[in-house]
């Protein structure tokens, strides 16, 4: 575009010039406004129209090689369409510049204005993406207005075209999380660097990533996201591990409680470290009809057997973590729930909980 301003344009004549000699910028320049005098007529005579402004200043590159020369022309235009087209037109009549033959011929006539609408509506959606980003929660919010973040928001990625956030690219860390509707939760609160396992199995895309950037997996609160944890520990590399609080699912949590959870994210090594912890208890404790008693540090506070278990949660009041030896029943999910257990750990289980975790030797490293 030169030296001419965009808004002082509505066209921009693109032409190519070949010229069989060496010429200069003005040769070129002075062909052009000589070369087409007296062809279009008064109303169209290339000076007069750059001098009233409705012909932009003429911009010529050029480039001599091997004693002949090769160019391009530009000219910013603001007469009408039909207008500009004779004007392109009139300037391939050019057949010389000075004593050497040339030929000129037009590429493209550019619509400004179209490129100022595509630049508008790019813009408009930068502008728009970065409102709800910064938004606070709100009820308020139309459902037209979350449809469209999600759809500028949620892409397919890798052979398996898992969704993901559009940040996964461009963010050194990525948050992996199990499903769709998990991932839109998360591009609904700002989080853009978000992608799902979308299945059990952990896709090649997965643990590409997680060689190459620093993954976060973040998990609901039940034994489903103990067993992703365990997936991705046995297949590729993780750093940090995120809950969602006992019972609740990534998608159920208001922006608060993720920001929450993924402040809590706990490293890698200390999931490991747990999980070694609580199978050699379990180990020591089968056979025994017995259970091991932990507080919230993980340290032992006792042992009992377990038809004593209730009436012993019942006088304490800081149990974090049963390991008991036998199958967990109904009864004593019922039980740990009443006494705020966190995590049950036994070798086997006939029950479920949405406030207790709990942990079977599968499920242990």
């Amino acid at each position: 575009m030169g030296k001419i301003a965009p808004i002082s344009a509505k066209y921009i004549i693109h032409a190519k010039i070949f010229v069989k000699g060496v010429v200069e910028k003005p040769d070129v320049i002075g062909a052009i406004f000589g070369q087409t005098e007296g062809l279009l007529g008064e109303e169209l005579e290339l000076r007069e129209l750059q001098k009233s402004g409705r012909i932009g200043r003429i911009e010529v590159e050029l480039d001599t090689r091997a004693g002949k020369t090769e160019g391009h022309i530009i000219i910013p235009s603001s007469l009408d369409k039909a207008e500009t087209a004779i004007v392109a037109a009139a300037i391939e009549t050019i057949q010389r510049i000075g004593p050497c033959d040339a030929k000129v011929t037009v590429e493209k006539i550019e619509d400004v204005r179209v490129t100022k609408r595509d630049y508008v509506l790019s813009r408009a959606k930068e502008l728009l993406k970065s409102m709800v980003e910064e938004a606070p929660d709100s009820k308020e919010l139309a459902d037209e207005v979350k449809k469209s973040l999600r759809a500028m928001e949620l892409i397919e990625y890798g052979p398996e075209r898992l969704p993901a956030g559009a940040g996964i690219y461009d963010s050194d860390e990525i948050i992996i999380v199990e499903g769709r509707a998990d991932v839109i939760h998360l591009l609904k609160n700002g989080f853009r660097n978000v992608i799902a396992l979308n299945g059990t199995s952990v896709p090649e895309s997965i643990i590409d990533l997680c060689h190459k950037k620093t993954a976060t997996v973040f998990v609901d609160g039940d034994r489903g996201g103990d067993l992703i944890i365990r997936e991705l520990l046995n297949t590729t590399e993780i750093d940090f591990v995120a809950r969602a609080p006992p019972g609740k699912e990534v998608e159920e949590l208001t922006k608060k409680e993720i920001h929450k959870c993924l402040r809590a994210k706990v490293p890698v090594e200390q999931v490991k470290e747990e999980g070694s912890e609580f199978k050699t208890l379990l180990e020591e404790v089968m056979g025994s009809k017995g259970a091991y008693l932990l507080g919230e540090k993980k340290e032992i506070l006792g042992k009992v057997p377990i038809k004593d278990l209730e009436s012993t949660l019942k006088e304490l009041d800081n149990v974090s973590t049963i390991i008991m030896d036998g199958t967990v029943t109904p009864k004593i999910v019922q039980i740990a729930e009443k006494a705020g257990v966190s995590y049950i750990v036994a070798p086997e289980s006939r029950a479920r909980s949405r406030k207790v975790k709990i942990l079977t030797k599968r499920n242990l490293r």
